[in-house]
């Protein structure tokens, strides 16, 4: 008997069939992480009845539409995503930053930062409403039920068996996951759900039609040193415009279109009025001089208009016996350096993990106490090492530079290099774990600490991205070996330099504040660091 049999069936009859009908696995929320952590168990585990119920119709964009080197080892040597995404989705050329230091600034006098050379990895931009789909339509063909559109109205949790909920009919189940995305329906139910008040993030994106093609030879007449100096496509790179408080990305999709935002943090920046948010968002990328280069004759795709406020959360507990969480369901913290898929990666694939080994009889409570004891450790850990205060200085190429260098750097040795050694054995294991992993990750910390400090120094003097023009910095690219280690050095030159301007600083009188954007930012008073 089939989730789809019960609609034909009497009313009376429903209630009695659906409480005899019992699955293995329930997994609420058909998108990336259900229906990949629904395909990586049909695979560890062929036998298992599984049932994905998805609310939707059909599904939406999300914020953001680029993979990491990390996410598209998981898609690509783990999913066998390779030949899809090179046939539906488009590669990406890495990521780039631009900085600038007053809005009627030359287009090529602005400062950039990103690769040179083709990337070493693959990864890619992404349609993610596509992508979802496809793997949904993948775990359906390995054997997953699937109820769409149908929405839970009620869970109830139990230590053998868990009972759901959708629409007019009633299931039971072995296990239940939650990879319900922001809902965190779970987490919400238990009491589990934190915000994290710490980052006071919010979003506005929309696609864009007419955007000018980074590589046109129409720029390249225009800007000769501009196109001279990279060796590869700035247009498939994830382009991104940063100023103080808050930051940009332009990313490509196939078919032409452009997906282009604003993240920023609200204690520092406030995005200006208009008179609705599209015209809002257009007018801060305008307000930028690359920003508008790039969407000088670009127009909003109607109706695609999107805003998050109150972006980061977490949930303190992700699992117990009988139900556990995925992916967004989890937490979220930031999309810049685009981690999501990452934590979707890991969660995806550890839970996976976990219900192949109890469904073929095994005890997994210590990998259920790994879970919920790893998981808030990685957030936080993920967090205070990448984001916490970050928006400060990310307007200020300088300080953005070391901050690169050593983020990306660091990321390679942690984390990329390793899983592309053994993925199988790496997505089993939580980043940050153990004495090695707190211990990196306190050294993180403190460079990103240091660098919040020196963009408040900086502020207070009136200097803050005094250095927003006039160079360019392009990498030969970060590779999974030792080679990386070119890169850290140097962006450990960029912060021991910053630190030396810091010592000079503390002698000199303060000015009247530096342009640290190029956009009327509304910024709160900072005070000098001691």
């Amino acid at each position: 008997m089939g989730g789809e049999a019960l609609r034909f069936q009497s009313p009376e009859s429903i209630i009695f069939a659906a409480m005899e009908f019992d699955y293995d696995v329930v997994i609420v929320g058909g998108a990336f992480s259900g229906a990949a952590t629904a395909l990586m168990l049909k695979r560890k585990h062929p036998a298992a009845r599984i049932l994905i119920i998805e609310k939707s119709a059909e599904f939406d964009r999300k914020v953001g539409e680029s993979t990491t080197e990390l996410s598209s080892c998981y898609l690509t040597r783990l999913l066998g995503l390779t030949n899809y995404l090179g046939h539906h989705h488009l590669a990406k050329q890495g990521l780039r930053m631009w900085f600038a230091s007053r809005p009627d600034q030359a287009f090529d006098d602005c400062v950039e930062l990103g690769a040179r050379y083709q990337t070493r990895l693959p990864t890619f931009q992404v349609d993610r409403s596509t992508l979802d789909q496809h793997m949904l339509e993948l775990a359906v063909e390995a054997g997953c039920e699937l109820q769409r559109p149908a929405k839970v109205t009620s869970l109830e949790l139990g230590a053998d068996r868990s009972y759901v909920t959708y629409e007019t009919y009633k299931v039971s189940t072995r296990w239940l996951v939650d990879a319900s995305g922001r809902a965190a329906m779970l987490a919400r139910k238990l009491g589990h759900f934190q915000q994290n008040t710490e980052h006071p993030i919010n979003a506005v994106w929309a696609r864009f039609t007419g955007v000018k093609d980074w590589d046109s030879y129409e720029w390249r007449e225009k800007f000769l040193d501009y196109a001279n100096a990279c060796r590869t496509s700035r247009n498939w790179a994830t382009n991104h415009l940063m100023g103080h408080g808050w930051w940009c990305w332009i990313i490509p999709l196939r078919g032409g279109d452009v997906s282009a935002g604003i993240v920023y943090d609200s204690r520092i920046f406030k995005l200006a009025e208009g008179a609705n948010l599209g015209e809002r968002l257009r007018a801060h990328l305008l307000s930028h001089p690359v920003g508008a280069e790039i969407f000088g004759g670009a127009q909003i795709i109607e109706g695609d208009v999107h805003a998050y406020s109150a972006m980061p959360y977490s949930s303190t507990k992700v699992c117990d016996p009988g139900w556990l969480t995925v992916g967004d369901a989890a937490g979220f913290i930031d999309p810049l350096y685009s981690p999501g898929l990452d934590f979707c990666s890991y969660t995806s694939y550890y839970v996976a993990d976990v219900l192949a080994r109890s469904l073929a009889g095994e005890d997994v409570a210590d990998a259920l106490t790994y879970y919920n004891e790893q998981y808030p450790i990685t957030y936080r850990l993920w967090f205070e090492t990448l984001y916490k205060d970050k928006y400060y200085y990310m307007g200020d190429a300088e300080l953005m530079a070391a901050a690169l260098l050593l983020d990306v750097g660091t990321y390679f040795i942690g984390l990329v290099i390793p899983v592309y050694k053994n993925p199988e054995r790496e997505f089993l294991h939580l980043p940050f774990e153990g004495t090695a992993g707190r211990v990196f990750g306190e050294m993180m910390k403190f460079y990103n600490r240091r660098l919040v400090t020196l963009a408040k120094r900086r502020l207070a003097k009136g200097c803050y991205g005094r250095r927003n023009s006039g160079w360019r910095e392009l990498y030969d690219g970060f590779v999974p070996d030792r080679r990386v280690g070119k890169l850290i050095r140097k962006g450990l030159f960029h912060w021991w330099r910053a630190e030396l301007t810091n010592l000079r600083l503390i002698f000199t009188p303060g000015t009247r504040r530096h342009a640290a954007s190029s956009s009327a930012a509304s910024s709160a008073p900072v005070a000098a660091p001691l």
